[in-house]
């Protein structure tokens, strides 16, 4: 086995509704009414299944780790994630006491989503929960979503520091992502920046998107752009923005950073040489190739037909290049790539293709999409389709 996936895993109900247009869904979905719906479809959601799966169907070995229920909802979980692949599920911790996480996504045609979301045995995930014998045999130990799971969160994150210290002391590379808190939970009210401040030191890879990472480290910059730029708000991340926001998390720990900029690309900062020869199993095969990097990549030209998932395939192409051995400029961009092949199908699996396959897409010419930078230092490498910021 080369990487566990865990964190947070649920599963997806997705019922079939009539494309009935806004203002019929309005009269239809009130109290007392029946509506007919189609049949229902079940998939596995959360960065354990976005994650793990995609890496699977990159030819990463792959074991999933998220927490389930004893009952129904988390046979079928299991039922999801092993018919992409026998034992994929093995590495799934059932907890007796509580149901397993789901999401009910009302989703009719022309109307925007609604979601219904239980947390579940997500909220009971623990440090114990994971065991040392399973993690030693990997390579990379990638955690996703802990705004979503409680004990994550709470008591200044001393659980998540405990369990990625633990996995760490057994040179096992860690890898952490976050997704965006819920302003007005707890989650959304939890000290952030002292979360990570305890966390970040035990972690290799750290690779949220560049919302989250504004809103838990610099909440007056996240409200500003919100305010200006409001859906847009990418528009308004300045190379400047993210090289600052990059040397923060390096200072408090990380050793990659890799923050997600949706249809904007993937930006990506690294440590010095010493650290990243440090980073465990999967660190970079040629430590020196890596340091001391800054490096911008965008996005591949698609028809986007869905983003579910788009930032954890991204991600999942990103180690995927970094454990089979890539250089920082090809495993950016084989996060873009696979990135871009997810958002070509509707669900978060659907659109990403095999490891080999994906390249031959790239090596064949595939467009990326324009993007301009107009700063102090930075210069565009024609050959590798990226802007490098020289030091």
């Amino acid at each position: 086995m080369t990487a566990i996936v865990a964190g947070h895993i649920c599963l997806d109900i997705i019922p079939q509704l009539p494309d009935i247009g806004r203002e019929a869904f309005s009269r239809a979905f009130t109290p007392g009414r029946l509506v007919e719906c189609g049949p229902v479809a079940l998939s596995t959601g959360g960065a354990v299944s976005n994650v793990g799966l995609a890496l699977h169907r990159l030819g990463i070995s792959t074991q999933l780790m998220g927490k389930i229920g004893a009952d129904l909802f988390g046979q079928a979980v299991r039922q999801v994630v092993e018919a992409h692949g026998a034992g994929l599920a093995d590495g799934m911790i059932v907890d007796p006491t509580a149901g397993t996480s789901y999401t009910v996504i009302i989703n009719p045609p022309q109307v925007d989503r609604i979601f219904l979301h239980y947390a579940g045995s997500n909220d009971t995930f623990a440090a114990a929960d994971v065991h040392d014998d399973v993690v030693t045999s990997a390579r990379l130990f990638h955690f996703g979503y802990p705004p979503l799971m409680r004990r994550m969160y709470l008591d200044d994150g001393a659980e998540l520091a405990a369990l990625l210290q633990r996995v760490r002391s057994r040179r096992v590379t860690t890898s952490l992502d976050m997704t965006f808190p819920d302003p007005a939970a707890p989650a959304g009210r939890a000290d952030w920046r002292t979360i990570l401040r305890r966390s970040l030191p035990f972690v290799d890879i750290f690779l949220p998107s560049i919302e989250e990472i504004l809103f838990m480290l610099r909440r007056p910059d996240y409200e500003a752009l919100h305010d200006r730029y409001g859906a847009d708000l990418l528009q308004g991340i300045t190379p400047d923005l993210l090289s600052d926001v990059a040397a923060e998390l390096l200072a408090l720990g990380a050793r990659i950073v890799g923050l997600k900029l949706g249809e904007r690309g993937f930006y990506l900062r690294t440590a010095g040489q010493a650290a990243l020869a440090d980073a465990g199993r999967a660190a970079p095969a040629d430590p020196s190739a890596w340091a001391d990097r800054e490096l911008w990549a965008p996005c591949f030209q698609v028809t986007v037909v869905g983003t579910t998932g788009a930032g954890d395939a991204t991600i999942a192409g990103f180690l995927a290049g970094l454990l089979r051995g890539l250089g920082p400029t090809q495993a950016l961009t084989a996060a873009v790539a696979v990135g871009a092949c997810n958002v070509e199908a509707a669900d978060a699996l659907s659109g990403i293709r095999p490891w080999d396959e994906t390249l031959r897409r790239v090596a064949a010419g595939w467009p990326r999409r324009e993007l301009s930078l107009d700063a102090t230092g930075w210069r565009h490498d024609a050959d590798q389709q990226l802007w490098v910021r020289e030091r």
